[in-house]
């Protein structure tokens, strides 16, 4: 999902990991987080809620923000979805 969506901006040449963080090595503005907040809700309904994982963050935490952070809150996410 997010190599689609850096793939759309020309970044398919960017390796990812779990520390590579949104804001600082990828570059995405928080107009970009939207637009990832969306393909979540498209793929996994609502059991994937990013506004509400964002909102309990601290603003330094949002702009750190890794990708292995955002998978482990989806794995949660869908975890306890399996578990109702």
């Amino acid at each position: 999902m997010l190599r689609t969506m850096l793939d759309e901006y020309g970044l398919d040449d960017i390796e990812i990991t779990t520390e590579t963080r949104f804001t600082e090595d990828l570059e995405l503005e928080s107009i970009d987080l939207v637009t990832l907040a969306g393909s979540l809700e498209a793929r996994y309904g609502r059991q994937v809620n990013f506004a509400e994982f964002v909102a309990d963050l601290e603003l330094d935490e949002v702009i750190d923000l890794t990708v292995g952070r955002l998978v482990e809150y989806v794995v949660r996410c869908l975890r306890a979805a399996r578990e109702r």
